[in-house]
């Protein structure tokens, strides 16, 4: 074999042995920062739903926090709305307001509540809620109105 064929062998075995590196170089800083990007954008955090048992029991602790009060349901689902009459809703403390609406009796504020009236989306904001925890909402704004 000529010293020009072995040369150029050599040299051809340089060049693929670089582009291999590179290549492999360039595959290593891909994955870092392909992991780089996967942590940079994870999920601060999951939802984990009541009898979701792939929650390690989450759903099931937060769920059996028990009963709310009227107090802490308006609080959490309906004085975005009620503090302020947002669209017409009757504004806590008011006894205008709530006054002709208790007059109506609790079947009727509790119909509305639950079925949604006017710009009241059913059940308000609180879907989770059960008609007793509604009720106990209620009770609590007209405790709160006269």
């Amino acid at each position: 074999m000529s010293d020009e064929v072995v040369t150029v062998n050599k040299f051809t075995s340089a060049l693929c042995a670089l582009g291999l590196g590179i290549a492999l170089a360039g595959s290593v800083n891909a994955a870092t920062g392909s992991n780089a990007i996967a942590e940079r954008i994870k999920p601060l955090g999951s939802v984990c739903l009541e009898g979701d048992d792939s929650c390690g029991g989450a759903a099931a602790a937060a769920a059996g926090g028990g009963a709310r009060s009227g107090a802490e349901i308006y609080t959490a689902s309906c004085a975005a709305c009620h503090a302020i009459g947002v669209a017409g809703a009757p504004k806590f403390g008011s006894a205008a307001d709530w006054g002709p609406r208790a007059a109506n009796g609790m079947d009727s504020l509790l119909a509305n509540a639950i079925n949604g009236i006017n710009a009241m989306p059913p059940r308000g904001t609180c879907a989770t809620c059960s008609d007793d925890d509604i009720q106990s909402a209620i009770q609590h704004m007209l405790d709160n109105s006269q």
